[in-house]
């Protein structure tokens, strides 16, 4: 399905054509502005046969969006990687009401548990299902060239730690790449997991209607073990 946000033309067969004032891809609940009207219609993609203005059907629950980015700055960090750009890291965790996955870019030092935070390198999915882009100044359903682009343009500073070999963790997210991509990511979380044996990685969907994961297990990042005996050896808190 094409990408939907606040300010797509779409067509309605009794309203003509009109402009997404909100949207929220985890219902499929959309508000819309049609000709002069003052007020907004409210539409359920799923029910209310809304398409795009080419006429392309807005197919929400047969063709379901992403309602997450993770999948997409998977590429765009295997991207960079391919590009010298091997410092740069992925982490990723739910919200604590469970209902969407937190996202975290970071560069530098491989460090899990105490990563760098730089302003427009994190967000979440609560924010992603209103706007569906990343914040770098892309556009909705932008590919993986224009996403690295965008990034190099709003922070070429930050983008620059990211410079250097960590081929060994290289290795292990081009596998992972490989075993997920398009339509699953990875979780770090340790909730209810024992730190020095917690199991496969964690895998999820990135869009509803997609099967349970079921392809091989998946190793946690490389170190990971190693850097929770050193946490726990020092007391450290892990907050993830």
């Amino acid at each position: 399905m094409k990408p939907i946000a606040p300010g797509t033309v779409i067509f309605h067969r009794y309203r003509g054509y009109g402009v997404l004032t909100a949207v929220n891809l985890l219902t499929g609940w959309v508000s819309a502005r049609f000709g002069n009207e003052s007020r907004v219609l409210d539409l359920n993609l799923s029910t209310d046969e809304v398409q795009h203005a080419d006429g392309e059907p807005i197919l929400f629950r047969l063709a379901p969006p992403d309602r997450t980015p993770h999948a997409r700055l998977m590429a765009v960090v295997r991207a960079l990687h391919d590009a010298g750009y091997q410092r740069l890291y992925l982490h990723s965790c739910p919200r604590p009401s469970g209902m969407h996955w937190r996202w975290h870019l970071f560069t530098g030092t491989r460090n899990w548990l105490q990563r760098p935070w730089r302003e427009g390198w994190y967000g979440s999915g609560a924010d992603y299902i209103f706007n569906p882009v990343i914040g770098w100044g892309d556009s909705p359903g932008a590919g993986t060239d224009e996403l690295v682009r965008c990034l190099a343009k709003f922070d070429p500073e930050g983008l620059a730690q990211a410079l250097g070999e960590d081929e060994e963790h290289a290795v292990w997210f081009k596998a992972v790449c490989d075993a997920l991509l398009p339509g699953y990511m990875y979780s770090l979380d340790l909730n209810g997991r024992n730190p020095h044996a917690p199991g496969p990685l964690p895998v999820f969907p990135v869009r509803t209607g997609l099967p349970d994961y079921n392809g091989p297990h998946l190793p946690w990042p490389p170190g990971w073990s190693r850097m929770w005996r050193f946490a726990g050896a020092h007391g450290a808190k892990a907050l993830i």
